[in-house]
């Protein structure tokens, strides 16, 4: 049995956070735990209210599961505030956890800021340095280098300057680049700091993209607990995430979630 971890906040309505990596890690055959770094009040049309727990109580979450289980994955989501930033990278390092996911969430769908400013400062400088792969959207990219990134070009800049903070894989997530092949394809840029690769997926038209960001990372790490080799890691979990956005479901009255359990549920294809 493959053991992956989600260090992540938890969104009430299911379609993204520690919710969203338990249903992928469950899918893709790795047993999934957690250690839940926000509580939100959160349905399909927005956050509606976070509580934070102690960043110690986040420490005591992550070092529970690792005393009793062999954790060969880990992601990080929502890590809310620079305090929480700063104890999940020290306890990340003290653990030897390499093969690290970092989701670098800091805004919802819904517009709602989902990390402190001061957090991404902390971010760049204590926890990237230890990831294996970083995947950040556009608007996520933007942040981290400080300019837009909004091409092609400006991706594979992004990439350069992400890849100098410390991560040995970028992922730059090109769901929101619309433009020349983009309006068909999804496009992904993948940078191993001497390389560019991309992955490609035709382009699903729907509002049920509720959790993309954090089932996409929750897959990475699911595969390279698995055993897989990074690329193929990234690339597997973007195909898991592309099929399940063409399944994605409306529960609520906002954007609708993927369906993470799509591949038990042929019908839904």
């Amino acid at each position: 049995m493959k053991v992956a971890m989600t260090v992540a906040g938890s969104d009430s309505g299911a379609g993204a956070g520690i919710q969203a990596d338990l249903k992928t890690f469950s899918a893709l055959k790795v047993y999934g735990t957690s250690a839940i770094t926000a509580l939100t009040a959160q349905n399909t049309q927005g956050v509606e209210g976070v509580h934070l727990p102690p960043p110690s109580f986040v420490v005591d979450q992550m070092e529970a599961v690792l005393r009793d289980m062999k954790v060969i994955a880990i992601k990080t989501g929502m890590l809310a505030n620079e305090n929480i930033v700063e104890v999940v990278a020290k306890t990340c390092y003290r653990w030897g956890l390499s093969r690290l996911v970092v989701d670098p969430v800091m805004v919802a769908k819904s517009g709602d800021m989902l990390l402190d400013e001061g957090a991404v400062e902390n971010l760049k400088e204590k926890l990237l340095p230890l990831a294996e792969v970083i995947t950040p959207n556009l608007n996520e990219a933007g942040v981290l280098i400080q300019d837009r990134v909004d091409t092609m070009e400006k991706m594979k800049e992004a990439a350069r300057i992400i890849h100098g903070l410390g991560p040995r894989y970028v992922v730059i997530k090109g769901g929101h680049l619309e433009e020349g092949e983009g309006e068909k394809e999804v496009v992904d840029l993948i940078y191993d700091g001497r390389d560019f690769a991309y992955s490609r997926m035709p382009r699903v038209r729907t509002t049920n993209t509720h959790g993309t960001g954090c089932t996409y990372s929750a897959a990475v790490a699911a595969y390279l607990a698995r055993g897989a080799e990074t690329i193929d890691a990234i690339r597997e979990a973007h195909s898991y995430v592309n099929q399940a956005i063409k399944c994605g479901q409306n529960p609520g009255k906002g954007a609708g979630p993927l369906h993470h359990m799509h591949p038990f549920y042929r019908e839904w294809m």
